[in-house]
């Protein structure tokens, strides 16, 4: 195998564009050379990243864990939806993912918060969405606290999407599935002159879901440009919008509050009523980014985005037991009754708006004092989130049992939904500053902070004030790097962020209270070593506190009280390996260790066990090998495992562990002198019943079975 230094490769893919764009005069004249195969490095890690708390440093100087899923990977495992996504890194899960509705994930065991959790090139995008990744280059898993300290957030981390950019591509991509959905993309872009270019995905989906009556389509469309305005000067545009429509798929519930339901069926819907609708998403986002640098030590980035996400929420949905005969005995009301019985509610909250707004300046600079290299950034920033909602239609209108293959027939109610308010607008403003030195050529010093103001108020159903919050806090953080040798970066951090308080649920004594602010604390410890120029190996050590908030047992009325007391601690270990491992071998592979706990809480049950729906332990392998033999022929193969999983807060009813293995093949040829790929992929091969998910929502917690086995098949056409 001929191997080119990175620059020249680099070198080499300019000058056919330079010819055709007749640069060069003597470019036309230049004598033809034999092909040379090229590779650049698997885990290629030079670039910068959205985190501007670490001065757009690359990845391997980066004080925290990031993990890149790269364009390859989507593909080869042809990822469609959040939840997919997250089968892809040992740290991440599910959390409260239903088929067919916007889904939520948990990093390092913690939810993330849709406000603040996804984001696209960097800026802030509504959660409620199901985001499109056919745009999409990479996505950056930024864990912890370390990972971006963005203000308020949840202390887990952040899902950064960064999209593709002008390039000479043509590419369409067919494909369907065991289930006989359809699929259709398009990837086309150019360089209209030599310092303006774009590029277009488009993509339609015809998806035939494995749960029954849960079919559902998309389409989306994305355009990106980039304009060269000078050699010291570059604007980049991004816009995009998908409509999608599909049944949203209620998640089962403990029976009694304490029972697994046995021979629960992943292929069925609850509470599935022939009236029910889809729940339709309407979401557009679109930015843009101006870099100028005013030498080759100062430069000034500016970032402005615009999310807007329209959901209209239709279900019938599958939800406690407060009408069944069978929870007349005492049964909690909030869980399926214990002979499996559960209330159906026609659910419609139509025209549920979402709009995030987000600009940020950064001011990077790099200057010399005496014998220390400093590397200088300052930053502002504002985020706006408005929240328009109707007053819902949520009425019962019947109970089924879980038994059944489809519930009777009841009539929907008569009511409709009431008139659009607002219901929250939310203003976060925030100041950051931060200081590299570079103490020598081994070691390296970060310190900084962000100053964030956040001022939010929460409005009821008809309008009127029901919260004005408003609080300001300084967020430290700070790192050391110790830089032996060039592949080799360790690294101790440490950082405090700021979440947002949670809702009190409405079976509890103080429904509807908001509890305070959260301050969480993060201390890290890590190593990154690059092995040649194939293989990355990484590993973190961390421990994150944060108060815990939830319903708490007492001799109220209602049973519960919502209260924050004490703190839930989880403290971990993740390994991670990327890259080429021989030369016909590439390896993805990541393991988590967490113990996460809550501890001080004033209720012992609730005291020295795993936290719900974070596995203690979790694996994630995924292997491609190309077939010596063959070198058209790729073999991929995956294997996921997660131990048993807590599924109520006093530990007593968990989940089993699973091994789930995936399967695949990839044939790359070309056909009229054009690159055509074939891929074929099967999850969950050997068609293994799992439960996925024990977490919660609004205070309620549910269990989602996962997927059964999946074949996919796709053939993707450069022309």
């Amino acid at each position: 195998m001929n191997r080119t230094p990175l620059l020249l490769a680099f070198l080499a893919t300019l000058a056919p564009a330079a010819h055709a764009a007749g640069r060069s005069d003597d470019a036309r004249q230049a004598k033809e050379l034999a092909p040379v195969r090229v590779e650049g490095r698997a885990h290629d890690d030079r670039h910068g990243t959205a985190l501007d708390a670490y001065g757009n440093a690359s990845l391997h100087d980066t004080p925290a864990a990031v993990t890149v899923i790269g364009r390859k990977q989507l593909d080869d495992r042809q990822i469609r939806t959040l939840s997919e996504l997250a089968r892809e890194d040992a740290s991440l899960g599910d959390n409260y993912a239903p088929v067919g509705y916007y889904q939520d994930i948990a990093i390092r065991g913690y939810p993330l918060d849709l406000a603040t959790g996804l984001r696209s090139n960097g800026l802030t995008i509504a959660g409620e969405q199901p985001v499109a990744l056919e745009d999409k280059q990479q996505v950056e898993v930024l864990k912890g606290l370390a990972g971006l300290q963005a203000g308020v957030m949840e202390p887990g981390g952040v899902l950064n999407f960064v999209s593709k950019r002008p390039a000479e591509v043509r590419e369409v991509t067919l494909g369907t599935d065991s289930h006989g959905s359809r699929y259709g993309a398009l990837d086309a872009g150019t360089w209209l002159t030599p310092s303006f270019g774009v590029r277009a995905n488009l993509a339609w989906e015809d998806m035939h879901s494995y749960v029954h009556h849960a079919d559902g389509r998309r389409n989306f469309y994305a355009l990106a440009a980039d304009w060269h305005i000078s050699p010291d000067a570059t604007l980049e545009l991004d816009s995009d919008y998908q409509a999608s429509a599909q049944r949203s798929v209620s998640g089962y519930q403990l029976l009694g509050g304490d029972t697994l339901p046995a021979h629960a069926d992943p292929t069925r819907m609850l509470g599935f009523e022939p009236w029910q609708q889809p729940v339709g998403i309407h979401a557009a986002n679109s930015g843009a980014r101006f870099n100028y640098s005013f030498s080759d030590d100062w430069r000034v980035r500016l970032a402005a985005g615009h999310s807007r996400s329209v959901i209209d929420d239709n279900v019938a949905f599958a939800y406690g037991c407060f009408y069944s005969p069978a929870c007349a005995n005492g049964a909690p009301g909030n869980f399926f009754a214990p002979n499996g019985d559960y209330d159906v509610y026609d659910y419609r909250s139509p025209d549920d708006t979402r709009v995030d707004d987000e600009a940020r300046a950064v001011l990077e600079g790099h200057f010399d004092t005496g014998g220390v290299s400093q590397q200088l950034t300052l930053g502002a920033g504002a985020f706006r989130r408005l929240n328009d909602q109707r007053a819902d239609v949520y009425d019962y209108v019947g109970t089924a049992n879980i038994a059944e293959l489809d519930p009777p027939y009841f009539a929907p109610s008569p009511n409709q939904p009431g008139p659009s308010v607002r219901r929250l607008t939310s203003w976060q403003r925030s100041l950051f500053a931060l200081d590299r030195l570079h103490l020598g050529e081994q070691w390296q010093l970060i310190a900084g902070g962000r100053f964030v103001r956040l001022h939010e108020r929460a409005y009821d159903g008809d309008g009127a004030l029901e919260r004005n919050t408003r609080l300001s806090r300084t967020l430290p953080q700070a790192a050391v790097l110790w830089q032996p040798s060039e592949p080799l970066t360790a690294y101790l951090s440490y950082s405090e962020g700021l979440s947002l308080g949670k809702e009190a649920p409405y079976w509890t004594s103080n429904d509807g209270q908001m509890l305070p602010p959260r301050l969480s604390r993060q201390v890290e410890a890590g190593v990154k070593l690059d092995l040649g120029d194939t293989l990355a190996l990484s590993g973190a050590l961390f421990r994150i506190r944060q108060p815990y908030q939830f319903a708490q047992p007492d001799d109220s009325a209602y049973g519960f009280t919502f209260v924050q007391h004490g703190e839930e601690v989880h403290t971990g270990f993740e390994l991670g390996a990327n890259g080429r491992v021989s030369e016909n071998l590439d390896l993805t592979a990541s393991a988590s260790l967490i113990r996460a706990r809550a501890q001080d809480t004033g209720t012992g049950a609730y005291e020295g066990h795993q936290v719900a729906n974070v596995p203690r332990f979790r694996a994630a392998v995924h292997a491609d090998y190309r077939l010596p033999f063959a070198p058209q022929f790729s073999l991929l193969g995956g294997w996921r495992y997660a131990s048993p999983n807590v599924a109520t807060p006093d530990g007593r009813v968990r989940v089993g562990s699973y091994n789930v293995f995936d399967a695949g093949l990839r044939y790359a040829t070309t056909l009229g002198g054009h690159a055509l790929t074939a891929r074929l992929s099967v999850d969950n091969l050997f068609d293994r019943f799992y439960w996925r998910d024990t977490g919660s929502a609004y205070g309620d917690s549910y269990l989602f079975p996962g997927a059964p086995r999946l074949a996919r098949l796709s053939v993707s056409y450069a022309f």
